[in-house]
């Protein structure tokens, strides 16, 4: 008994050609491809079968992505009678999400032509859809296709709500529409409120999802630390994400140590820092084809000064000497430098850079260099530098006192008087120090004694 073949999947329209000799129809071949270069416009081309032209709609998205074709030429684009809803996605997958392209022209003509979308056809005509106006045009659809109860639509259209939506308004009432919202559909709402300063209510919906025993995942965590920054509390997510045990990766470990920097605990912030498994992000930036700019590399120094890397910062400032970031080192480069050896030391070296400075050094990088000398117990440079700040701010009573105090301590008390009484002839005073202590939401300054009312502002306090 003879193997039967199985049917064809779709019953083909064309009748096969009759056989011919082979010769012949090579002849034919050459006589259509000169006939095709000598008219190329004039006859339309033939049109493949479906399945082939399925194969090459798979390539689409792994190609380069065109530039997004105008809204008249997309109803046109299907030439088949019967296209399968996989060319429908496919075509959707290469777009791009822009005003001045629409792919409702496009879901239209599927549509008339019988095309019914599945759960991917959806997720993918969303993610295209840029104004609230197409995005109410396609809710319907999807509420009468019957997907509106799938997980993935749904978070599909919530997240284009809340894109679009500058109120949140059809986003907040989708939201509340939901039976059981899962972790990407409360992340996308807190992440919503953040973006658009509204950060009380980003975390009163984090403190939601805690209650409704959904664990959030570390995006979660990223945009509720944001919103926390913003109010100088957060050290009771940092708690919870140690009681998770999870890993302080680049992303979640960077969110933290914002999130202490704005409500002032630099020590926490250092302490996460120093936790982090993946630390080096320049190099990172680099080997990503992402070239630094001067206030990157300004913060790259200054890393490499408070953590020591004297090696690594001196590499870095010699590279950008030498021109290769596309710009000369400027003041704060020279300061973070200077800052760096006299840090780590090497207060020779810190002079010489102050040195070769091609514009005149500032009172700050005096004062770095004066810092290192006095961390180091170098007392000739020392002197040496605040002369040279008494030269540049000589109304400044505080180099006159750091002055004194130096030849106090060398022995040298006549010079130390000298210097006293002749503040004293001058009128020169030093401010006296002060400063203030946090009692609950008030601030008492021991100066006169009386609480002042703390005001927030951007995680920090004024009164």
């Amino acid at each position: 008994m003879t193997a039967r073949l199985p049917p064809p999947l779709r019953p083909s329209s064309a009748t096969p050609p009759p056989r011919r000799h082979a010769h012949a129809a090579r002849e034919q071949h050459l006589h259509l491809l000169r006939r095709a270069r000598a008219h190329p416009r004039r006859h339309p081309p033939r049109t493949r079968p479906p399945a082939l032209n399925h194969r090459r709609l798979r390539l689409l998205p792994r190609l380069r992505p065109p530039p997004p074709p105008q809204p008249r030429a997309l109803p046109s684009s299907p030439s088949f009678s019967r296209p399968h809803v996989f060319l429908f996605n496919s075509i959707l997958r290469s777009l791009q999400p822009g005003p001045d392209c629409s792919p409702l022209p496009l879901f239209r003509r599927f549509l008339c032509l019988g095309v019914r979308p599945n759960r991917y056809t959806f997720p993918l005509l969303l993610t295209c859809l840029s104004s609230l106006r197409d995005l109410r045009a396609v809710h319907p659809q999807v509420a009468k296709s019957g997907f509106s109860r799938d997980i993935h639509v749904r978070n599909a259209l919530l997240a284009r709500y809340a894109a679009c939506d500058p109120d949140l308004a059809h986003a907040e009432q989708l939201f509340d529409e939901m039976t059981h919202p899962d972790v990407v559909a409360w992340t996308t709402m807190i992440t919503s409120y953040k973006n658009r300063g509204r950060t009380f209510q980003a975390l009163a919906t984090f403190r939601r999802i805690l209650a409704a025993s959904v664990a959030p995942n570390r995006v979660t965590m990223v945009a509720a630390l944001g919103a926390c920054a913003a109010h100088g509390a957060g050290t009771w997510i940092h708690e919870y994400v140690q009681k998770q045990g999870w890993e302080l990766d680049v992303v979640l470990g960077t969110a933290l140590v914002d999130m202490y920097g704005k409500c002032g605990h630099v020590m926490d912030g250092v302490r996460v820092f120093s936790e982090m498994v993946e630390r080096n992000w320049f190099y990172r930036m680099e080997a990503d084809g992402v070239r630094p700019d001067a206030v990157t590399l300004v913060c790259v120094l200054c890393a490499c000064a408070h953590a020591g890397f004297v090696d690594i910062g001196r590499k870095i400032f010699h590279l950008i000497v030498q021109g290769e970031y596309g710009f000369q080192p400027g003041i704060k480069h020279y300061g973070c430098m200077v800052d760096l050896l006299s840090r780590s030391g090497h207060l020779d070296d810190a002079f010489s850079v102050v040195e070769t400075m091609p514009s005149q050094p500032n009172a700050v990088i005096w004062g770095l260099l004066l810092r290192g000398c006095k961390a180091h117990g170098d007392s000739q440079l020392s002197e040496h530098v605040m002369r040279r700040l008494v030269e540049l701010e000589p109304e400044n009573a505080s180099h006159y006192v750091l002055l004194s105090n130096l030849y106090a301590e060398t022995g040298r008390w006549q010079e130390a008087e000298e210097i006293l009484q002749w503040m004293k002839k001058n009128g020169l005073r030093k401010d006296a120090g002060w400063s203030l202590r946090m009692l609950g939401d008030r601030l008492l300054s021991p100066k006169f004694d009386s609480p002042k009312l703390m005001l927030p502002i951007q995680g920090s306090f004024v009164r």
